[in-house]
């Protein structure tokens, strides 16, 4: 979709995390940036759960540049990779799989399985006996809407990292809550990828106001250094970059299927999309 985008200059505005090693000056990332999301999950698991890790992963770009980054970063940081696997898109049967993770005991779990994999994973892992107290699963691609469908009862305990999350304490999530649920049903969930839309469409026309105009060169230009007191907190387009200025968050899912927060860095980081703010990420991109 990139190359479509750019030649026709248009502006895409994405709305979730992703791998990083790319800027398009054709995009607006609305999701977090590997440092946003991947890197301070690793040195939140390093620091509280244990320095051997396995990775599992869908066989795709996301997974195989995410698990690249992290490699790299246990290197630098004093970790153990004890086993990295990769299945293809909609696999079902990770039997084998939980027998390497039993055989190889790591103290967690770095998930990037994408899509129905996360229902199969998370269900076999439990009939296994492999608890989150056991061996904690921290997950990149699993927010609230994921949980409902792989089943609250299989991923109670088990951590995700994002920036917002339905239970996120602001005054601008209250009524992003309330207001959604009162349009699409009580049942719904928010999370992360569907606050990040909403982010897009208001920074879109603020910066819109900005330019007075609709032209793409003219929103760009006028959406350099926008801010937007969105429901996860303020939050800010980089203009060198065109990422936005995001609080990292952990998060543990609960027996209700919602998310609490249990780590957050407190302030907004600045968005790192190629990680050059890493000496151990030289050479990754």
């Amino acid at each position: 979709m990139l190359p479509i985008v750019e030649q026709n200059n248009g502006l895409l505005w994405y709305p979730v995390q992703y791998e990083g090693m790319e800027s398009s000056p054709n995009i607006f990332y609305m999701g977090s940036a590997p440092n946003q999301q991947i890197v301070p999950a690793v040195d939140w698991l390093l620091k509280n759960k244990g320095k051997k890790m396995f990775l599992v992963g869908s066989d795709y770009v996301f997974p195989r540049t995410a698990n690249k980054i992290i490699k790299a970063q246990l290197k630098a940081e004093g970790g153990q990779v004890v086993g990295e696997e990769y299945t293809p898109m909609g696999y079902t049967d990770y039997s084998t799989i939980i027998n390497k993770i039993k055989a190889s005991k790591p103290d967690e779990i770095f998930n990037t399985l994408n899509g129905d994999s996360n229902v199969a994973f998370f269900k076999q892992l439990k009939s296994a006996g492999i608890t989150a107290q056991q061996i904690p699963v921290l997950s990149v691609s699993i927010a609230e809407e994921e949980v409902k469908g792989i089943g609250a009862d299989n991923m109670k305990g088990q951590y995700v990292s994002w920036n917002y999350y339905q239970t996120t304490d602001t005054q601008q999530n209250k009524k992003f809550v309330a207001d959604y649920k009162a349009k699409y049903g009580n049942d719904k969930v928010t999370d992360d990828p569907i606050e990040a839309g909403y982010n897009a469409v208001y920074l879109w026309a603020k910066a819109v106001e900005k330019a007075k105009s609709t032209d793409v060169d003219k929103v760009k230009t006028a959406a350099k250094g926008l801010e937007f007191d969105a429901p996860e907190g303020k939050v800010k387009i980089n203009g060198d970059n065109q990422h936005l200025w995001k609080i990292v968050r952990i998060g543990q899912v609960q027996d209700n299927g919602l998310i609490n927060e249990v780590w957050s860095s407190g302030k907004t980081i600045s968005p790192d999309p190629y990680l050059k703010t890493y000496k151990w990420a030289k050479g990754l991109n």
